[in-house]
């Protein structure tokens, strides 16, 4: 049975949290995210609390949106989003990130308590313009992850341990992860994130982007098709493990 919180951060926690993240030091391998300031954010999903974070290993802002008071909490449904304006601002049926991410602030809603992080990690972390020229290739028949090598990235240069420590600063104990990614579940047990389960977050597929989504599962081992409704961070291992083999 899903929970239902009307609580909130209150102000004696925020002033908590933010003078811890200002105060403490990181292991030096970690990317030391700062949380700066929390705000009420009212939202066609609800109530939520926006909390702005900077990051100065990668001159990024990054943003959290907290629905309930989920400090020391177990299991507080997680969604890492990595911004795609294309997708969540434009509308692009290129992708699926702006369901994606319609979806997720839904089931928080429903749910009641979570968190979804919004990474300033645009098209994989290449860039906007960037990711355009990799539409570019699209075009004219490469896919998703082969246009980014074309260009000289990685096919995906995402990094999580950014997500990993914004948790840790809003002292999430452990989460129930919404995603289709084993990597997102790989990088952030890698970062001493507690994962107690997976939520299959599957959206309806349009003729634009089954394509892309094909190229997810086939190129990146997303859980699609036969996998789509595996929960179990033990059976995703498993499987991640086979199609890296």
């Amino acid at each position: 049975m899903h929970r239902v919180s009307r609580m909130k951060l209150s102000k004696e926690k925020i002033a908590s949290l933010i003078k811890e993240s200002v105060g403490h030091t990181c292991d030096p391998i970690e990317c030391c995210v700062r949380l700066v300031a929390v705000a009420d954010l009212p939202s066609q999903f609800g109530q939520f609390q926006i909390c702005g974070f900077v990051s100065p290993c990668d001159d990024k802002e990054h943003t959290a949106l907290v629905r309930g008071d989920v400090v020391d909490k177990e299991g507080v449904v997680v969604r890492l989003h990595s911004e795609c304006l294309t997708g969540d601002v434009m509308g692009s049926k290129r992708c699926d990130c702006r369901d994606q991410l319609l979806e997720s602030l839904r089931y928080i809603q429903k749910t009641g308590e979570g968190v979804l992080i919004y990474l300033r990690q645009e098209g994989r972390n290449i860039g906007l313009t960037e990711k355009i020229k990799a539409y570019a290739l699209q075009d004219e028949g490469f896919d998703t992850f082969d246009a980014n090598v074309i260009l000289g990235h990685q096919p995906d240069e995402r990094d999580y341990g950014v997500a990993a420590h914004m948790l840790k600063s809003l002292r999430v104990k452990s989460i129930r992860l919404l995603t289709n990614n084993p990597e997102k579940i790989a990088q952030l047990k890698a970062h001493g994130v507690k994962i107690l389960e997976r939520i299959p977050l599957i959206t309806k597929q349009t003729r634009y982007n089954e394509f892309y989504i094909r190229t997810k599962e086939r190129r990146a081992g997303h859980l699609f098709g036969e996998n789509s409704r595996v929960t179990s961070i033990k059976e995703i291992e498993r499987i991640s493990g086979e199609t890296k083999e």
